[in-house]
């Protein structure tokens, strides 16, 4: 099942409205309400990092079915300035927003699965999956 689903993040409301597309999407797979509120958390993070630090970006949401497991995954890819150094942004506590840091390690101990690809002057595309137990 390849249905995806991406919000352009511009603003502070396309922050709100992805995180109303991944609540709706993880309510629709049976999420429990505190992995909703895990997943809108991640998508927050994710977005807000859009908004603050590239120019043209969006949050893609994907529902996943395999054989014996379903999730989603949230996919935050942007044409942004791109992270010089990943191992920095990815120690808790880092921030360059003044914000509390949770950012990315916070995204990744939130879901499931994690992974991060960034190119200076070019992007950076974050995918997070969050399983259904």
């Amino acid at each position: 099942m390849e249905m995806r689903s991406c919000v352009k993040i511009m603003n502070e409301w396309d922050i709100v409205a992805a995180r109303q597309l991944g609540r709706n999407v993880a309510k629709e797979l049976g999420f429990g309400t505190v992995d909703q509120a895990r997943i809108t958390t991640a998508i927050s993070e994710l977005a807000r990092n859009i908004y603050l630090y590239a120019e043209d970006g969006q949050i893609c949401i994907q529902k996943l079915e395999q054989a014996t497991k379903k999730g989603m995954m949230v996919a935050s890819i942007d044409k942004g300035p791109g992270i010089g150094d990943l191992r920095k942004v990815m120690e808790d506590g880092f921030t360059t927003s003044g914000g509390l840091g949770a950012g990315l390690p916070g995204v990744r101990r939130l879901m499931d699965e994690f992974s991060i690809e960034s190119d200076l002057g070019k992007g950076t595309t974050i995918q997070a999956t969050k399983w259904l137990r």
